[in-house]
C-alpha cells in the first residue's frame, strides 16, 4: 500500500502539518497525564478507523509503560475494569467528541460534568485541544491512505 500524497515531501502540506504539530505540543507540555493523551489517541483513532494513528499511538503507549491488556481493552472500555474513574472519563468524552454526527448532539452536559469532575481548567483545555488536533491527524492519514505497521517509537522527535 503506497499513500497517496508524500505528507512531508508537499511544501503545502508539511507546512499545514507543522502547524498541527505546534499546537500538539502545546498539549503535551500540559499537566493532562501522558496516559491519558496515550488512551485518548488510541481511541480516537480506532473510531475514525486511522491505522497509521492506531499503530503510532499504540506503539507510543507501549514504549511509555502502558499495559498490553490496558491497551487492548480500549476499544471495550467500558466493559473492562482496568481503567480508573478519570481515564473512563476522558475515554467517554473523546467517544463523544470524535462521533459528533453519531451523537446527535455532540457531546453531552452529563459527559462533559463527569470529564469535569476529574480534570481541572487546563487539563479540560489540553483534552478537549487534544481530542480536536488527533481527529484532524486521524482525516490527514486516513485520505491520503498512510500505511499503518512500520511506526518506530519516537520516530517523529
Amino acid at each position: 500500500m503506497d499513500a497517496r500524497l508524500n505528507l512531508f515531501g508537499n511544501p503545502v502540506s508539511a507546512k499545514a502539518l507543522r502547524h498541527i504539530v505546534s499546537a500538539s505540543k502545546v498539549v503535551s507540555d500540559s499537566t493532562l497525564p501522558t496516559t491519558i493523551q496515550h488512551l485518548v489517541e488510541l481511541r480516537a483513532s480506532q473510531i475514525n478507523g486511522c491505522g497509521f494513528c492506531t499503530d503510532m499511538h499504540s506503539k507510543d503507549a507501549t514504549h511509555a509503560g502502558e499495559t498490553s491488556v490496558r491497551l487492548n481493552l480500549v476499544a471495550a472500555w467500558r466493559e473492562a475494569t482496568v481503567f480508573t474513574e478519570a481515564e473512563r472519563a476522558a475515554l467517554e468524552l473523546t467517544e463523544e467528541g470524535t462521533r459528533v454526527a453519531d451523537a446527535a448532539g455532540g457531546v453531552s452536559d452529563e459527559v462533559w460534568a463527569n470529564a469535569a469532575k476529574h480534570f481541572d481548567e487546563d487539563q479540560l483545555a489540553a483534552l478537549v485541544s487534544l481530542i480536536a488536533l488527533i481527529n484532524a491527524y486521524n482525516r490527514v492519514n486516513i485520505i491520503t491512505r498512510q500505511p499503518a505497521g512500520n511506526y518506530q517509537p519516537g520516530q517523529f522527535g
